[in-house]
């Protein structure tokens, strides 16, 4: 019995794979929450030291908001829930949500 062979076909276009573009989480000011628990947040949500979640809450507390990740979208909708779960049971409005970087 005769083994037949079969031929391997190369494309006849290229294919491009796309990236999907990096999303950021952004927090919102408003006059409830309180620093501390901001603080708090960014170095036990995303890791940031004492330093840095300090700056990024005096940034949202001045400016209104701040970007305080750019990551993969899933990420940063895991983000924008986990930072309700965690503020709604200590009755803080914190408001968090994810855009793609533009």
């Amino acid at each position: 019995m005769s083994r037949t062979e079969t031929p391997v076909l190369e494309p006849t276009t290229e294919e491009t794979t796309a990236l999907s573009p990096p999303w950021r989480v952004i927090l919102h000011d408003d006059d409830v929450t309180t620093q501390e628990f901001v603080v708090w947040l960014l170095i036990t949500l995303f890791g940031r030291s004492y330093d840095d979640a300090h700056r990024l809450m005096l940034e949202v507390h001045n400016g209104g908001a701040a970007t305080v990740a750019t990551c993969s979208q899933e990420r940063a909708e895991l983000y924008v829930e986990q930072i309700v779960s965690l503020a709604r049971p200590r009755h803080f409005p914190l408001c968090a949500t994810a855009e793609p970087v533009i």
